[in-house]
Parts: structure tokens; C-alpha cells; sequence
């Protein structure tokens, strides 16, 4: 016999799992991932890091809400999520001067190489700083919504993988696993496999499509500093930040994917350590461990956040890109609101709405 809930979300990543913490006590709700374990995929391969300037400007707004909600459960909290940590931008005159929005200002060589003296002076002319930037401590973050999810009342399945979903009378029927579930709306908070969870239950996909994202924790000679800012070349081919006595590494790479448990390509991380040992002094001497991630977009690179125009109770929560975790608190903070039917027609919750809708013009691709 099929479980019953008003809401069954579907993927315990990020976006899911804001989103059923959202939702705890306001209405029943089931939580089901199909890996054994919570954030599995991107959101346990996340560079940990919100910067407000980074982004369309939907997204900025978003990341400033959620900075600003998380601000304040630091207040109260014994242990903060956040931690201040400054993003530089480094590059050409133009490569910078393109990136630089609201919270990203010019600043000099002199404070730039201040700021991070593991940078080779010759190998940037120009700088940019958004010191409004924060480290996040992802792993906290996660099992906070899943403490508050559960002491709610929400069910969380794991091991869980869809295999049905269909309309049913006004709701939805779903099989997860050996499970079965009915609900009123279906939440596809499914990640790289939100377009095949659509098509699974009978809607059109979006063509959401998943990029590579390689990182990587290496060992150094000569360690950054707590204070050193996260460092990203403006032209987007790599950023470093301090990991403790080591330092994280990424190719910044966009590489298309299938939906997957993707893995690095030994060949990428070599070829950053290369060139990371030209343009810094850390001295990389070995790598500690690499991961790779998928980050989903839609076609104008903005999240999908409503309902289906054609499938109704279908609700699309995906297409973050690398925006998941600085984003996630608004955007479940909006989504909560419009699965509860709490959005007013010319309120700015309403026109946050429709540039994240689903049903925009610019979406599919």
C-alpha cells in the first residue's frame, strides 16, 4: 500500500533537503534519494564557498537572501555555518573588468599580492575583491535541514531510486525502490537526472544539461593562510583556496556530461598542478584526494524553481549549476512558498518567481 503525503520530493541534496526542512510542519512530506546516503553527488562536492558576486543577477539576490537567513542562525548558534573568507578575482585589465558587478571591486597589484603573496607578480596585471564572500561549512549546513526535516515529522528514504511516477486523480503515484508513495506534488529535486526523472513520469524535460567540475585537496610546501581569500583566475581555467595546511584545486572546468558518479581525469589535475606551479609558490607536492561533480543548468544558466506549464503537481527544483549551496536557503525559502500557495500576485517573491519559473521563455534548449 502507498504511503500518503501533500509533498514527496524527490533527491536529498541541497536543494531537497532546504526545501523539505522549509517545508517541515506546514504540511506532510516524504524525502526520497536514490543513493544509500544523503548528498551523495554535487552537494557533497561543493568548493564550500557563497560569494555574492558571482552569478546572473537573480542568482546574486538569492545568494544575498540566503547569506543574510544564515547570518542570522549564526546569531543564535554555537557553531557558525559561515565564515568570512574573501574571493579575488586575477587576470587581464578585460577579463576582470568583465566579471565585476555589485560586490566585486577593482583593487591594485599591491593589495592583490597583499592579499595573497603565493600569487607570481607577472603572471596577472589586474585584480577584483568581493569581500562579501563567505566559506560555508556544507556538511553542517546539510545535517542541519535533515535534524530539522526529521524532528518535523518528514520521512527521509534512502536507497530509494524512482522507477514510476504517474498522475493519479488530482496527485501523483510514485515507486521509489520497494516503496510506494501518493502525494499532491512531486517535487524533481533530482540534480543531474532531474530531465530523466521527467521523462520517467511523463513531462517534458527541460534539457537540463550536467557539466564536469573537478577540485582537489593537494599537499603543499609553503601553505596559504586562513585569511587568504579564495583565488580565481578571471578567464575561469582555475581557484585555489586554503584547506586547513593544504589547499583545495580546481580546473574550473565546464566539460558536458551524462548523468553519472563522475570521477577526475588523473591528466586534468596534473595539468592544473602545472599550472598552478608556475603562477603561485605554494609548491603542490602531491595530491591529497580529487572528486568530480556535476553542476545542472538550464540553457540561460539560471535554476528552475515551479511548476510544470503542462503537468500539474509536478514542481521543478533543479538546474542550480555551481549556485546550489549560496542559493539554496532562498530559493527553498520561494519554493516552500509556492508549493503552500503563499505567493501574492505583484509581491517581489512573485517576480523572483517567474525568473526562476519553469515555464520562462528562455529555458529549453
Amino acid at each position: 500500500m502507498a504511503s500518503n503525503y501533500d509533498v514527496v520530493i524527490v533527491g536529498g541534496g541541497i536543494g531537497g533537503l532546504s526545501l523539505a526542512a522549509a517545508l517541515a510542519g506546514k504540511c506532510t512530506v516524504a524525502l526520497v534519494e536514490a543513493e544509500q546516503s544523503l548528498a551523495f553527488h554535487t552537494s557533497s562536492r561543493s568548493a564550500r564557498q557563497l560569494i555574492p558576486s558571482y552569478g546572473p543577477a537573480v542568482v546574486q539576490d538569492l545568494t544575498v537572501r540566503t547569506l543574510e537567513m544564515l547570518a542570522e542562525r549564526d546569531a543564535q548558534a554555537a557553531e557558525p555555518i559561515l565564515t568570512p573568507r574573501g574571493f579575488m578575482l586575477v587576470g587581464d585589465e578585460a577579463a576582470v573588468e568583465a566579471e565585476a558587478s555589485g560586490n566585486m571591486h577593482s583593487i591594485t597589484h599591491d593589495e592583490a599580492m597583499r592579499l595573497c603573496p603565493a600569487l607570481i607578480p607577472d603572471s596577472f596585471t589586474a585584480a577584483g575583491l568581493d569581500n562579501g564572500s563567505f566559506g560555508c561549512n556544507a556538511p553542517l549546513l546539510l545535517e542541519e535541514h535533515r535534524r530539522t526535516a526529521e524532528a518535523a515529522g518528514v520521512d527521509i528514504i534512502t536507497g530509494a531510486k524512482v522507477h514510476s511516477a504517474q498522475r493519479l486523480g488530482s496527485g501523483w503515484q510514485l515507486g521509489a525502490g520497494t516503496e510506494g508513495f501518493q502525494s499532491g506534488v512531486v517535487v524533481n529535486a533530482a540534480g543531474a537526472w532531474a530531465d530523466e526523472l521527467a521523462v520517467i513520469s511523463g513531462v517534458e524535460k527541460l534539457g537540463l544539461q550536467p557539466y564536469r567540475r573537478t577540485a582537489a585537496i593537494v599537499n603543499v610546501e609553503n601553505p596559504l593562510t586562513p585569511e587568504t581569500p579564495m583565488v580565481c583566475a578571471a578567464d575561469d581555467t582555475f581557484y585555489f583556496r586554503a584547506e586547513g595546511h593544504q589547499v583545495l584545486i580546481s580546473p574550473s572546468e565546464s566539460v558536458p556530461s551524462g548523468a553519472e558518479d563522475a570521477k577526475p581525469y588523473p591528466g586534468d589535475v596534473k595539468a592544473l598542478i602545472n599550472r598552478l606551479n608556475t603562477v603561485t609558490s605554494m609548491g603542490i607536492r602531491s595530491v591529497d584526494r580529487a572528486w568530480t561533480g556535476l553542476r545542472t543548468e538550464a540553457a540561460d544558466g539560471i535554476p528552475v524553481v515551479g511548476f510544470d506549464a503542462e503537468a500539474p503537481g509536478f514542481f521543478w527544483l533543479a538546474g542550480q549549476g555551481g549556485y546550489g549551496f549560496q542559493t539554496s536557503s532562498a530559493i527553498a525559502e520561494l519554493a516552500a512558498a509556492l508549493i503552500l500557495g503563499q505567493v501574492s500576485g505583484d509581491s517581489p517573491e512573485s517576480r523572483t518567481a517567474e525568473q526562476l519559473s519553469a515555464v520562462r521563455w528562455s529555458i529549453r534548449r
